[in-house]
């Protein structure tokens, strides 16, 4: 594999917060999964995602998905991979996935607004990879 290849690859698998917030206000295609627990999703999570622990994805659980949607993946962040997990079960049930790049963390930090009981406003935007 080359370096533009390993490139090109990764970026087909991964998503940052800036990516993903233009995506979702430009495309209706996007589905953003929260992967986490439903007490952490509860708490906080990414304006109009739905929440799918990735240790209850399985046919039963995804059947309502509609497979020609692109589906990104998200957890808490670094520290956290059931944002990795999720994206691999959906990959293996047959959705096209990505994974969000650190997470809900991210997401915050970067100052996108979230919902839930612990929900917070946009704060100024500050990706600095846009």
């Amino acid at each position: 594999m080359t370096q533009i290849h390993f490139y090109e690859a990764k970026l087909a698998f991964e998503i940052d917060s800036w990516d993903l917030n233009d995506a979702i206000s430009k495309n209706s295609n996007i589905v953003v999964i929260d992967a986490r627990a439903v007490d952490a999703y509860n708490l906080e999570h990414i304006p109009n995602a739905i929440n799918i622990p990735h240790k209850t994805m399985n046919e039963e659980s995804t059947k309502h998905l509609d497979k020609n949607k692109n589906y990104v993946t998200y957890c808490d962040g670094i520290g956290c991979n059931a944002s990795t997990k999720g994206a691999l079960n959906m990959s293996k049930l047959g959705f096209k996935t990505k994974e969000l790049l650190g997470g809900l963390d991210w997401w915050i930090r970067d100052g996108y607004k979230t919902s839930g009981k612990n929900a917070k406003a946009a704060t100024n935007i500050s990706c600095g990879c846009n």
